[in-house]
């Protein structure tokens, strides 16, 4: 598909009910495929089935619905696609990128290398592994380089990162058969198309080894920006571990304003008292996506 061609996604994680964080990149990214007159799809990304909430999927889909953010074509989930991922592994290790690993967590922190901020993986693995570990559990990891991984955020502007120096060769399927996120979200935006990414703060890190497997891959690479996080009053990203309040479905006018102030826009009052259908053509009609704040904030939790 052409990057002249917008298609966005919102692709939440169904491991319980969405919060207003997981608002705040639904609106986001909603807003700037419609003002771009492109496409928003919804992926389910429960590709990790060890975190899956049952019914969590039917609900992030209804309260989407019942906030009037419709998606264009039927509904992806991640958990049905691993023919896909499986295929991208086979393509990888054709070429002699991937190689099997059986390093402990504790094998890997006791020879990790450190960066300022984090262990990097040593490559113990990488040469290849002595004796038969056909029955030994094991991951696949990607062979990385030492090569700069460059690009311009939509948001927070010139981003780099030595995937090899700063993450090391990270895991494209668990040892317990699981494909990761990196991989098979890599693997889905190609298939769907997707021309721009618009998500949160918390996986600006992660982007950069996705541009290099797509690069591997020959794959586009999209255009991003990342968004920033709420965070509750002890500057924690809300999520389920820091007990997020879901989303109140009664009252979604209140939430869906409160998220545009959030992203910098200014609705008028007024807006609550009216209806969802007045509150998308005002939102439609004055977005502006320069408007976004670049840091992480608090939010009330209404």
């Amino acid at each position: 598909m052409p990057l002249s061609v917008y298609r966005g996604r919102f692709a939440p994680s169904p491991t319980g009910p969405l919060h207003l964080g997981s608002l705040v990149t639904a609106v986001a990214s909603y807003l700037e495929a419609r003002t771009h007159h492109g496409e928003w799809l919804v992926r389910i990304e429960d590709v990790d089935s060890t975190r899956v909430i049952p019914d969590s999927s039917r609900q992030i889909l209804h309260t989407l619905a019942s906030f009037g953010m419709n998606w264009n074509g039927e509904v992806v989930y991640q958990s049905q696609r691993h023919a896909s991922y499986q295929a991208a592994l086979a393509e990888l290790n054709k070429n002699g990128l991937i190689y099997p690993c059986t390093c402990t967590r504790r094998e890997i922190a006791d020879s990790a290398v450190m960066n300022s901020e984090r262990p990097v993986y040593s490559g113990k693995c990488r040469n290849g592994l002595s004796g038969n570990y056909g029955g030994r559990p094991h991951t696949l990891r990607v062979k990385t380089e030492y090569s700069r991984i460059e690009f311009v955020d939509h948001l927070q502007g010139k981003v780099h990162q030595c995937v090899q120096r700063e993450i090391g060769d990270f895991v494209l399927r668990r040892a317990d058969g699981i494909y990761t996120y990196q991989l098979a979200v890599v693997v889905d935006d190609a298939w769907q198309g997707m021309t721009h990414i618009v998500r949160g703060m918390d996986l600006l890190h992660s982007t950069p080894r996705q541009i290099y497997l797509q690069k591997l891959l020959g794959y586009q690479t999209p255009v991003y920006l990342h968004l920033p996080l709420v965070v509750n009053k002890q500057g924690e990203k809300l999520s389920k571990q820091t007990l997020a309040t879901p989303i109140d479905l009664a009252r979604p006018l209140p939430q869906l304003v409160a998220t545009l102030r959030f992203l910098g826009q200014n609705p008028p009052d007024e807006l609550v008292e009216g209806d969802i259908t007045s509150f998308w053509q005002w939102a439609q009609a004055n977005w502006q996506a320069e408007k976004i704040p670049k840091g992480n904030r608090f939010m009330s939790e209404l």
